[in-house]
């Protein structure tokens, strides 16, 4: 069991993890050894998380979204399989976590008279050197 938050908590049933060889550097070991981590959580099965958390979740996990309603984590950063599956794990955890956190409604807000005056001022300000920017005219035309 993952947990997340105090209200949520992952099952194992609902993560799955297939180690695969990992890409880049690392000599032999990349060759011998499968350390990289191919986390799958199923998201939308979840009994876990709420609705709206899910519906967060999806927009927050962008591509790593699957059709099927998964999210699925490659992790390949270190040449330790087990430090590999941690991270997975802990990326997972921080965005459920951002998924569990409802966004403050904004509160429309009328901007002040001494704002309003600034910014008018400095429309009149700027009007005035475009203004000095014209052809300049001589005399005797």
């Amino acid at each position: 069991m993952l947990r997340v938050t105090d209200d949520i908590a992952l099952d194992e049933w609902e993560m799955t993890e297939h180690f695969v060889r990992s890409s880049g550097p690392g000599g032999q070991n990349v060759n011998k050894v499968a350390t990289a981590v191919e986390l799958r959580f199923e998201a939308a099965r979840s009994p876990n998380l709420p609705d709206p958390v899910k519906t967060r979740l999806r927009r927050l996990a962008g591509r790593r979204w699957t059709d099927e309603g998964a999210i699925v984590l490659k992790v390949d950063e270190t040449r330790s399989q087990a430090r590999n599956r941690e991270i997975a794990r802990q990326r997972l955890a921080d965005l459920v976590a951002r998924a569990a956190v409802a966004p403050k409604r904004r509160k429309p807000t009328r901007p002040t008279l001494a704002s309003k005056r600034r910014r008018l001022e400095a429309k009149t300000k700027r009007a005035g050197v475009k203004a000095m920017r014209g052809r300049v005219s001589s005399g005797d035309e």
